[in-house]
Order: C-alpha cells, then sequence, then structure tokens
C-alpha cells in the first residue's frame, strides 16, 4: 500500500516529464519544417491531400465536418466538463483520481500544442480547405490531439475501471476515434499527415505521463486515507493471524486473475487458513454451510453478486460471523448502497481498514416460495418479469443494460389486482405494475427507488409502482430521475404527501411508499417474484419481515455516516463483538425472528 505522500512525490516526478514532452515535439515540429520541399518526404504528403480534395463528396464532407466539430475546442470542452461532473457526481465514491486524469490530459495537451506552435510555423496544405484556418501553426494537429486526450482517455477508463465484455467494444470505438478524427482533417485539408501523427504523438504521450500519475496503482492509491503499509501488516498480523477465511466464489463473476489477487490479500493480512468453495446453480453459497459448522471461521468473504451474497447471509446471518464483500457480479446493489467501491480489490482493501458493523436482512417467504434471506430487495409485477426474462448471454456482454433491454418488454404489461397488509393492521387494496419491498434503496446509477430505505433502520420499506398512461410513466421517470444520490446520505423526499389510505404519495400517485417491520402482500393471480435479482417460482403471496441488526459485515463506516474511515482504537477481529456506531434510534442488537424456527411457514393472520 503507497503512503499518501508517496503517492503526491510520485506524481511529481512523473509530471516533470511534461517540459520534456513539450520539448520533443518542438523538436519534431523543427525537424518536419526544415527538411527541403525536394525530399521524398514532403512530396507524398502532398500527393495525399491533393487526393483527398480531387475526391471529395457530400456526405464525405458531412462526416468529416461532424468529425471536427467533436474534436474542435467547444466540443472537446464540452464533452470533458460533462465526463469530469458525471465522474464526480454518478459513483457512490466520487472518481477524483479518474476525473483528474479526463480534465488533466485535455488541459496538458492543449498546453503542450501552444508552446509548440509558438516555437514551430507550417502553413497549411495547398489545397482548398473546408474550415476556417487558425491563426495557429498547422504542426501540431490540435484536433487530433485533443480528440485523443479526450476519447483515448475515455476509452483507458472504461478498460481499466468497467468490468463486463462490452467493455471492450466501447473501449475499440473510443479508440478509433482519434484516427477518424485525422482522416477527416486531411480530408477538409486542414492538416498535412505529419501534422496528423505529431497530434497522435502529442496525445498518446499526455496519457502516458497522466496516466502514469493518476491511474496506475489506484486499487491502492484510493481516495479514502488507509493506514502505512508496515501499520496495517502490525495491525491485522495481530488480530487476524492464523485466523480462518472462507472464501465463496461465484466462478464467472470472479475469473482466476480475481480470485489469486484475492487470495494474496487476505494473506497479507493474516488470514494464512483460507478455505475456498465455488457456487453452483444447486448451491449458490457452494460448501458454505459445511464451512461454518467449524467454530474457527472468523470471516465469510463473498466474491460474487447480490445473489450470491444473499445465499451466504442466509447462511451467517445471526451467527456472529462476519462477511466481507468482492462485488464482481452484474448489479452490486448491496456494495453501492453500503458505500464500497465497486472495483473488487478497492472493495475488499477499504472494508477490512475499517470495522464490524450489524445491517439488517430481511426474511421473505409466500406460497411455493421457502423461508429465505435478502439484503436488497424482493419484489413482484413488472421487475421480476424483467429478472425473470432476461437473457443471461445478453447479461454477460452488456452487464446490468441489458435489464433495460428486457423492461422495454414489458413496459404494457397489465396491473395487479393486490392487497396489503402492514404490522398486522388492515387489510389496503391496490392495483400496481410492480411492488418491491426493500432493505435498501438505490439502483445502479444513484438511482433512488426507495429513498427512505437503510440498512440499519430496523424497517422494510415498500413501494407500489402504478402509472396510468404516457403521463403516469412520465411522471415516475422524471421524479426518479430527480431522486439521483448523489451522497452517501438518505434525504427524505420533500414532493411526497400522506395518501389517503397511510401511505406517502408522489409523481401524482404513480408510486405509494409503506414502511414496516412485517409486511404481508397477497395477489389476485399468480405473479413472477424476485429475491436480490434471483427469479423464484410464481406465486400468489408474498410476505416479508425484517431481522434487525442480525448480519456483521466489514465497512469502512457505519451505514449512513458521514464519509470518513473509521479508526478503530484496537484492531477490527472478527471473533469480537463490533462497536456499534449507527444513527441515533436505530437498533443496536439483532431481535429473535418471530418465525425463525418455522421459517416456511405462512402468516396465521388472515386478511380482513
Amino acid at each position: 500500500m503507497t503512503t499518501r505522500s508517496g503517492t503526491d512525490a510520485r506524481r511529481s516526478r512523473l509530471l516533470w516529464l511534461v517540459p520534456a514532452q513539450a520539448a520533443v515535439m518542438v523538436a519534431l515540429g523543427l525537424f518536419v519544417t526544415a527538411v527541403p520541399a525536394g525530399l521524398r518526404l514532403v512530396s507524398p504528403e502532398d500527393r495525399v491531400t491533393d487526393a483527398f480534395a480531387a475526391h471529395r463528396t457530400p456526405w464525405a464532407d458531412s462526416v468529416s465536418q461532424w468529425l471536427s466539430v467533436a474534436a474542435s475546442t467547444e466540443g472537446v470542452v464540452v464533452v470533458t466538463l460533462v465526463c469530469v461532473i458525471a465522474l464526480l457526481v454518478l459513483p457512490r465514491t466520487p472518481r477524483r483520481a479518474d476525473a483528474v486524469f479526463l480534465g488533466g490530459s485535455v488541459a496538458v495537451q492543449s498546453a503542450v500544442f501552444l508552446v509548440v506552435t509558438m516555437c514551430v510555423e507550417r502553413p497549411r496544405p495547398d489545397v482548398p480547405q473546408l474550415d476556417g484556418a487558425p491563426p495557429t501553426s498547422s504542426f501540431p494537429s490540435g484536433h487530433v490531439g485533443a480528440s485523443v486526450a479526450l476519447y483515448g482517455g475515455l476509452a483507458a477508463l472504461v478498460w481499466t475501471r468497467v468490468r463486463g465484455p462490452w467493455r471492450y467494444v466501447a473501449a475499440v470505438v473510443l479508440v478509433l476515434v482519434p484516427s477518424a478524427v485525422g482522416l477527416s482533417r486531411m480530408y477538409r485539408g486542414m492538416h498535412h499527415p505529419s501534422d496528423v501523427a505529431g497530434g497522435l504523438v502529442n496525445g498518446i504521450a499526455t496519457l502516458l505521463v497522466m496516466g502514469s500519475a493518476f491511474l496506475c496503482g489506484r486499487t491502492r492509491d484510493t481516495e479514502v486515507p488507509h493506514e502505512p503499509a508496515e501499520r496495517t501488516t502490525e495491525r491485522t498480523a495481530a488480530g487476524r493471524s492464523g485466523r480462518r477465511a472462507v472464501v465463496v466464489r461465484h466462478p464467472h463473476g470472479c475469473g482466476d486473475e480475481l480470485a489469486e489477487q484475492v487470495r494474496l490479500f487476505l494473506h497479507r493480512h493474516g488470514y494464512d487458513d483460507q478455505r475456498w468453495t465455488a457456487t453452483s446453480v444447486e448451491r449458490p453459497c457452494g460448501t458454505l454451510p459445511e464451512e461454518c459448522a467449524d467454530p474457527g471461521v472468523g470471516l465469510v468473504v463473498v466474491c460474487g453478486g447480490d445473489g450470491t451474497v444473499r445465499a451466504c447471509a442466509d447462511v451467517v446471518a445471526g451467527t456472529g460471523t462476519p462477511l466481507a464483500l468482492v462485488p464482481c457480479g452484474t448489479g452490486n446493489l448491496l456494495a453501492r448502497n453500503l458505500d464500497l467501491p465497486l472495483d473488487p480489490l478497492a472493495a475488499l482493501e477499504t472494508a477490512l481498514a475499517g470495522d464490524v458493523f450489524p445491517i439488517d436482512v430481511g426474511r421473505v417467504w409466500g406460497d411455493g416460495l421457502p423461508s429465505t434471506r435478502f439484503t436488497v430487495m424482493t419484489g413482484a409485477g413488472f421487475d421480476a418479469a424483467t429478472v425473470r426474462d432476461t437473457s443471461p448471454a445478453l447479461k454477460s456482454r452488456l452487464g446490468w443494460a441489458a435489464y433495460a433491454l428486457s423492461a422495454a418488454r414489458h413496459l404494457g404489461d397489465p396491473g395487479m389486482r393486490l392487497s396489503v397488509r402492514l404490522d398486522g393492521g388492515r387489510t389496503r387494496r391496490r392495483r400496481a405494475r410492480m411492488v418491491v419491498v426493500g432493505n435498501v434503496g438505490a439502483l445502479q446509477g444513484g438511482l433512488e427507488l426507495l429513498p427512505r430505505a437503510r440498512p440499519d433502520s430496523g424497517r422494510l420499506e415498500l413501494v407500489l409502482f402504478d402509472p396510468r398512461g404516457a403521463a403516469g410513466w412520465l411522471a415516475a421517470a422524471g421524479h426518479l430521475a430527480s431522486r439521483l444520490v448523489r451522497t452517501g446520505t438518505r434525504t427524505p423526499d420533500a414532493s411526497a404527501h400522506a395518501s389517503p389510505a397511510g401511505g406517502r404519495t408522489v409523481a401524482g400517485g404513480a408510486l405509494e411508499y409503506f414502511s414496516a417491520r412485517r409486511i404481508e402482500i397477497r395477489f389476485a393471480d399468480a405473479q413472477a417474484r424476485e429475491v436480490d435479482g434471483d427469479t423464484m417460482a410464481e406465486g400468489s403471496r408474498l410476505f416479508a419481515e425484517v431481522e434487525a441488526g442480525t448480519l456483521r459485515i466489514f465497512l469502512p463506516r457505519a451505514p449512513g455516516s458521514t464519509p470518513s474511515v473509521p479508526r478503530p482504537s484496537s484492531p477490527a477481529h472478527a471473533s469480537r463483538a463490533p462497536r456499534h456506531r449507527t444513527r441515533p434510534g436505530a437498533p443496536r442488537t439483532g431481535t429473535p425472528h418471530s418465525q425463525e424456527a418455522d421459517g416456511n411457514r405462512e402468516p396465521s393472520t388472515t386478511e380482513t
């Protein structure tokens, strides 16, 4: 692990390469302009620009114009600002290093370009030009250099920060943009081939310098402060040496390379005795129940998505054995809601540098649905049908975006007639397209479906989604878009108002919210149901109840607290009781489940 001061020193040394880059670019420009016109280097360049000018077509003129606009000063500045703001605002943990890398690359490239044009004078090609010629030198191409810094920088971020096969397609498309811009600049008579080559060299050199300074080793230089390596080694070795860790690995989400990195990381943190088990369709948590029968187990590491986490939490909740998450699934909603980084190793490192905190889990059951725990959400209707009909092959290629394609097929599904009963109270009759019961509230991209849900509140949140017509869908979409999470703090919905039946309605009644410890839902017809992203058998009943504080999990800070890494005064040890740092009023200990010994039994209450 690299200390903050060491990181700053390394970056300072690397950034001194920028003046050297500028000097090399000036030397290249002087060399190109000093070559006598009769040498072979110039004649082929003239033939290239002449050939482009002689074969212009209206269609090519239009395409080249759009490419030039995309790489113009105004276009690059706008796209860069949008991307930098998105990196700082949209993720649950702001990607400051990535934002500095991208914005800095564009700025540094531009600075080097201006220095070179002040030292090098090269005229534009002697052909009809389709754009107004700026007063700067033709060498190097500023459009090409800027497009390399921007679109090449985005390609680097996609390649290194995004998981899923679709990243290859996105990265390749982004990498091809600068080459297309270079061709368009020659086509429009604005640059010689050597000018385009100079722009490519300038942009690539900038990315290498800035990438080495801000991207390399970022999983160890995370934006939250960590202890020095020596202190971390002492703390973990003293508290965990010889402890046993059980690692549950989803073989598709956690590849061999990541598994080996996790293995080495746990060894460095004192977990020398590791038991690894792979998940399967028949055993979604592998042999975890058998492994946890051994009292020597001090930690369970879950390498997978929300479905794998749910299966493991169902085993360890209430046992006192803590979990650590390595998010490598499609949604990773629990990790997002707990403010963990979505990079698998960064999440594990950040969590184990923190402490153990209790969070709630829910228990769900119904007709044809055996009692099981969930950590994120369970529901029926539109969302369950979407999960059920999402192609596994498409999900492996596109990630969570595959769910959006499946959702489009169910936009016209009819609503459900249902009744809701909360905490044994009176029955409420409703119609809805979708029913969701949540332990946490945020979806991908920070979209708050359940704005009051907290994993340590001791309650479950329920939303009934029932937009009526196109206006209802637009109102619901606009309301949810306005609720994008921008911090780790859940805020009340100021636009919500009480409904006559006791819930909170928003978006003209398209969404209605309830909160309870126990929720009973009965449908007039059998409906598709899902639990933490896993499809369950269709049924006409869905009952859920909270188990407060029964799951212990390693986190950098308590759920809902301010974003700072807790510094425990004593080693965080899996076998020691955690210091419960929760918000006022939140439950501090787990409470026995009313049906713990009879989880499959349906509630004895009857509908009124």
